[in-house]
């Protein structure tokens, strides 16, 4: 089993659809009518969620209709956000075939099909001409990337020059032992997270200029909090919609693994944007 394929099924549920869509009715929601807003809990796949998302969208600077690529779409919840709040046409590609199909499913129950698209396909090499989008991000995908500045170069060819590319990124910040499994990883064998300062160097390398980084360890503290509170308020009840639904049996483990990284000073989410 090749890299690209051991990370895809990492992330594979099987069926992963009819457990989102069954979460959601015991919720109160018909699948008929459900809204972008309604799969956030479980589509946005990323420390912070749909607010992470937001925060990630009040960096980038581009008019309705500008067309953008996701790399490492998940479920396709970031891409939703855009195209319904920005007015965006988004392309999204991931390693997963099951979260591309799951990714299509919920855009059409959400009519946002015309504007969002998936496709499976590899961050080293991008099925698209050269110079063909208007902008670019990533949103805790990089951890699952060995060589970056491969996946860097390929970003930076199909932008138009000018065009910014956002990251948002789980990076390395101190020294210790990984506790696995974490949400993008179950052994070191898939785990790449890299510092901040290697993503600068093979951005650089790669033709872009750094426009701003920001860590967000605080912000990832308060959301770990928040989470802690919604888990003693639904404790003795059947659990909500969530991304447990996508991360499986293990998922306390790993979230728990996640936030005591953070806590330890051992890694932390970090934007950087960056301008082709």
């Amino acid at each position: 089993m090749d890299l690209d394929q051991s990370i895809a099924r990492h992330y594979a549920h099987g069926s992963l659809e009819t457990a989102i869509l069954g979460a959601l009715a015991a919720a109160g929601k018909h699948p008929d009518t459900l809204t972008p807003g309604d799969l956030a809990p479980v589509d946005e796949f990323h420390i912070g969620g749909r607010q992470a998302t937001k925060d990630v969208s009040a960096q980038l600077d581009l008019p309705r209709g500008a067309r953008v690529l996701d790399i490492g779409c998940g479920l396709g919840g970031p891409s939703r956000y855009f195209s319904q709040e920005r007015g965006w046409q988004v392309q999204g590609i991931d390693l997963t075939p099951e979260y591309v199909d799951v990714a299509t499913g919920l855009s059409r129950r959400v009519g946002l099909a015309d504007t969002t698209a998936y496709q499976v396909a590899s961050a080293l090499a991008l099925p698209f001409d050269d110079l063909t989008f208007d902008g670019a991000y990533m949103l805790h995908v990089g951890m699952n990337i060995a060589d970056k500045k491969t996946a860097f170069a390929e970003v930076h060819r199909v932008l138009k020059p000018g065009s910014l590319f956002a990251i948002y990124d789980v990076m390395l910040e101190g020294q210790g032992d990984f506790s696995y499994p974490v949400p993008w990883s179950a052994a070191p064998e898939t785990n790449f997270i890299a510092s901040a300062e290697t993503y600068r160097r093979e951005l650089a390398a790669a033709g872009f200029s750094i426009v701003k980084e920001r860590n967000r360890r605080d912000f990832a503290l308060e959301s770990f909090a928040q989470i802690r509170q919604r888990q003693r308020q639904a404790a003795g009840g059947p659990p909500g919609p969530g991304l447990q639904i996508a991360m499986g049996a293990t998922a306390p483990q790993k979230v728990a693994n996640m936030m005591g990284g953070v806590q330890r000073g051992l890694f932390a989410p970090v934007e950087i944007i960056s301008r082709a």
